[in-house]
């Protein structure tokens, strides 16, 4: 079985610093391949950029959620993110989005899906209760996958960055997110996401003699013009998120 070494990168939000930061980590690790797995450009910084930029690398490009509701934009009152981007990006930006999938089998051994393989917007590593946020069961997991079976699952969506062993011997890897590293939602009940730091997150998964493994990596970069960029544009929980990896500073 031939080594293969790929990067996984998720969520980046438009932080193009972070991003920018994120390669030049990837391009010392040696991969064969990166696979992107969307969410890319929503949110008040620099989506234009960082969507350029992107689509000049000759990775493995997935749309997520974000994607499919700025091509098919509705305004809503929560959609302040998505708003931004509308108003910057161009359309040829838009058709590219419009023609990613959100789930592709890379292979018969790696299957990578934004959120789930059968959903742009549901977690799959992570349950949401009244009471907030945990990680999700192996039967909530196996429910969520259905009969999908794959040595390898990558998930991005929830920017939360785990690596889960199925039972029957698959591994489920979440990158975390390159971009934003705390938000809060309201769906299905209001909770908080943090991973309690700036750096940018994103993971590396290797083929070897003895099969799959992951290494889940984070990187720093200079956050504060970015924060900055956020508070200017009104979104002053991003810049706390940026700084902080929280919601509420300490």
């Amino acid at each position: 079985m031939p080594h293969l070494r790929l990067a996984l990168v998720s969520d980046i939000h438009g932080n193009l610093p972070a991003l920018v930061a994120v390669m030049a980590d990837i391009q010392r690790q040696g991969v064969d391949q990166v696979i992107q797995l969307g969410d890319m450009a929503s949110g008040p910084l620099l989506p234009r950029e960082t969507v350029d930029l992107l689509r000049a690398q000759p990775w493995i490009h997935l749309r997520g959620n974000h994607e499919r509701q700025v091509y098919d934009y509705k305004p809503s009152p929560g959609g302040a993110s998505d708003a931004h981007a509308v108003a910057e990006l161009r359309p040829d930006q838009l058709d590219w989005f419009r023609s990613l999938p959100h789930c592709l089998a890379v292979s018969d051994e790696l299957l990578a899906c934004h959120a789930t393989p059968h959903s742009d917007l549901h977690y799959l590593l992570e349950t949401v209760t009244p009471q907030g946020l945990r990680a999700a069961t192996q039967d909530e997991i196996a429910q969520r996958l259905g009969d999908v079976r794959c040595p390898v699952i990558a998930c991005g969506h929830s920017h939360l960055p785990r690596v889960v062993q199925l039972p029957g011997g698959g591994l489920i890897v979440n990158p975390g997110s390159v971009g934003l590293q705390a938000y809060d939602d309201d769906q299905p009940w209001p909770h908080v996401v943090e991973t309690g730091s700036p750096a940018a997150r994103y993971a590396l998964i290797e083929r070897g003699a003895s099969g799959w493994r992951a290494e889940l990596r984070h990187v720093d970069y200079d956050f504060e013009p970015m924060a900055q960029l956020t508070a200017q544009r009104g979104r002053p929980d991003w810049a706390v998120a940026l700084r902080t990896g929280r919601m509420k500073e300490l």
